[in-house]
């Protein structure tokens, strides 16, 4: 299994934050900005304040996973920021997974199927 592009910087971050569009559901909110790599890269945020180590991972990797499967039908050329917040902790992976996909149709992210 090849492993996604991330985005590591505290740099990228914050660009993506400023100049980058936004989407927000009840579990995450989504940035995304182009960029001129031809391929997304991704970028998994989650605070401290939603929980111990375990809570952030499992969060964490969920999100990973979801966009891991979802990559297929995302338009390329992305750099994408997932941002948990507090509902994100008690949701379960299929809440999760509609909040991501809904947030990404709302970006226009989605490849239109034809």
């Amino acid at each position: 299994m090849k492993r996604a592009t991330t985005i590591k910087e505290n740099y990228e971050f914050r660009r993506i934050y400023a100049k980058g569009k936004s989407g927000v559901s009840s579990c995450l909110v989504v940035y995304c900005r182009p960029n001129r790599h031809g391929h997304n890269r991704l970028g998994v945020t989650v605070s401290a304040k939603l929980g111990h180590a375990v809570v952030r991972n499992r969060i964490r990797r969920r999100l990973r996973e979801i966009y891991r499967l979802s990559q297929p039908k995302m338009r390329k050329g992305f750099d994408i920021v997932l941002v948990a917040r507090s509902r994100a902790v008690t949701a379960d992976y299929w809440e999760l997974e509609r909040a991501f996909l809904r947030t990404c149709e709302k970006l226009s992210l989605l490849e239109r199927p034809e």
